[in-house]
């Protein structure tokens, strides 16, 4: 493996330097990088989880008022008529698979679990539609135990800098697990996904706005020259808002500007 910016290949030691100082700058950057799920507690956390497959968090977000309302505990969405559940949670797409997986792990809460959501990943993984991933969105956001989740961004990021060659999500989660500080797992995760939704993009990275391009052997990849990539940020950091509409009472407010602006 070729070190950051060419040269000789990279020791084991001085990648794992590298990983922790990526880490150190993303949360300099990502000062405020949360959860883009809406949620008030685990329960609300797990289904919009579930629901964020295949669609973004800002339609999830959209979707889960009136499932909420119409649906605010286990017991509730178990009993569900399951079309009037579909129709709910149709525009997340994969909506009868989803509906299957939320009556499914629903019962399984209530009968099972006392209407709780359990608070061990074994117990979370049982539950149907529920993988790893799911799962560690729920441990590290509702109940603070670190956990890394691995999506499609987190994924491709780390393979983009070098930090693993994995594509099994669960072997992913495994050889970062071994790179990261545990105590770092959960909000690595977010600073990595935000970094992914909002500059390091799948097809066209903002490769010239992107402020840890020292430390990135795939620099190049996307667009290099500054202006040509700071039109290509998103959200927050193209000047648009992010996903979430119900922010927590603790945001702290307006992010930074754009990276570049005066």
């Amino acid at each position: 493996m070729r070190a950051a910016g060419g040269g000789r290949p990279e020791s084991r030691l001085a990648m794992v330097r590298r990983a922790r100082r990526i880490n150190r700058e993303l949360a300099e950057v990502y000062y405020y990088a949360h959860p883009e799920l809406d949620f008030e507690n685990p329960f609300q956390l797990l289904v919009a989880t579930v629901l964020s497959a295949q669609t973004t968090d800002l339609r999830v977000n959209q979707t889960t008022p009136a499932l909420f309302a119409a649906y605010p505990a286990p017991e509730e969405m178990a009993a569900a008529d399951p079309e009037r559940l579909e129709q709910l949670i149709r525009p997340t797409g994969f909506f009868r698979n989803k509906a299957r997986s939320l009556l499914g792990l629903s019962a399984a809460l209530r009968d099972r679990f006392g209407g709780e959501v359990p608070g061990g990943l074994e117990d979370l993984v049982s539950l149907p539609g529920v993988g790893r991933k799911t799962a560690h969105v729920v441990l590290g956001n509702a109940f603070g135990r670190p956990g890394i989740t691995v999506d499609t961004h987190f994924g491709r990021l780390v393979r983009r800098w070098k930090l693993t060659e994995r594509t099994d999500p669960d072997k992913v989660e495994a050889e970062i697990g071994e790179i990261i500080p545990k105590k770092e797992w959960t909000m690595f995760s977010h600073r990595v996904i935000f970094h992914g939704r909002r500059i390091c993009h799948s097809r066209r990275p903002a490769c010239g706005a992107c402020p840890i391009a020292a430390l990135c052997p795939s620099y190049g990849e996307g667009e290099t020259d500054p202006e040509k990539a700071r039109k290509l940020l998103k959200y927050e950091m193209g000047g648009a808002p992010g996903q979430r509409l119900k922010p927590p009472a603790d945001y702290p407010g307006r992010p930074a500007p754009p990276l570049g602006a005066e």
